[in-house]
């Protein structure tokens, strides 16, 4: 896409995860990776009043050439992309949100993973999702452990698609900024069934019903 349709598309995006509650007061943040560096929402942004023109705009290197002073999660975000681009090369858009459902359910949540193959569209959209034990935001040492998790993943033959940090929030990134998106929505729609249906313990799909997921559909589970 271009730098103007990505300006565009952040915008629109931030909007409509605000209206919808996703996100709350300036908790969160979108970036877009250029060819030539990164787009990313301003520090303390509310993200449904951005302004396509005062988007931060950084270089390949990391330095701010434009806009407004660039989100504290930037680091955050390009470590990411460098260890995500290594198995899904296409990879374009990171949305980070404090979204209450996910949160919540992090809040109790001793697991290695956030969530367990509940639903086929959670296994076909989003996939694993590694819970992060809680750290402070915008701790450097964040990036490090992320990065790792891609790439421990990825070498096992299951790429991610989305981080969950304990008590902040979860972290997704795809090829577009609509596409990160929606695997933020069906990763919080998840979580909010998970906790709807606690007090029954579902049991998740088991393991033939997610080969026949990737088999069919090409689930990366």
């Amino acid at each position: 896409m271009t730098e103007t349709h990505a300006r565009d598309e952040i915008c629109r995006v931030g909007r409509s995860l605000f209206e919808r509650g996703y996100v709350h007061a300036s908790a969160g943040n979108i970036s877009v990776r250029l060819d030539d560096g990164f787009l990313i929402t301003p520090t303390d942004a509310c993200l449904g009043f951005l302004d396509p023109a005062q988007l931060a705009r950084v270089d390949a290197h990391g330095r701010q050439t434009s806009g407004e002073r660039a989100s504290k999660t930037l680091a955050l975000h390009t470590r990411i992309y460098a260890a995500a681009m290594a198995f899904d090369p296409g990879t374009r858009c990171i949305i980070h949100t404090h979204s209450t459902h996910s949160v919540a359910l992090s809040l109790g949540c001793h697991s290695a993973e956030l969530l367990p193959p509940l639903t086929p569209y959670f296994v076909m959209k989003v996939g694993h999702v590694p819970l992060l034990p809680y750290t402070r935001p915008g701790d450097p040492a964040v990036g490090a452990q992320v990065a790792a998790l891609i790439e421990h993943y990825g070498h096992d033959g299951k790429p991610l698609r989305a981080v969950m940090l304990q008590r902040l929030g979860p972290n997704v990134w795809h090829d577009s900024p609509a596409a990160a998106m929606a695997t933020l929505e069906e990763l919080e729609e998840t979580a909010r069934l998970a906790l709807l249906t606690r007090g029954d313990a579902p049991a998740p799909l088991t393991e033939s019903q997610i080969d026949e997921l990737r088999r069919v559909f090409g689930a990366r589970w």
